[in-house]
């Protein structure tokens, strides 16, 4: 990574880091292989979602592309 892609990740580390404190986050993190991220994050519609999404300092910069695949909780652990 060039020093100007290690500084957008280290923004993007800490706006994950500031949705969780707020509790929009839900989990965050990447994958091993093949090497990807996945963000999981509440939002009270897909157009919130959307603007959370491009608002991420990785994607709004161009470093990362992002997708967004709305998801329903069917089975949880201690639920």
């Amino acid at each position: 990574m060039t020093v100007e892609e290690s500084e957008i990740m280290a923004r993007h580390f800490r706006f994950l880091q500031a949705l969780l404190e707020q509790g929009t986050l839900v989990l965050a993190g990447p994958s091993l292989r093949p090497l990807f991220g996945i963000s999981i994050f509440e939002a009270e519609d897909e157009t919130a979602a959307r603007v959370l999404m491009e608002a991420d300092p990785a994607v709004s910069t161009g470093l990362q592309t992002a997708e967004l695949h709305p998801f329903r909780v069917s089975l949880l652990r201690g639920a």
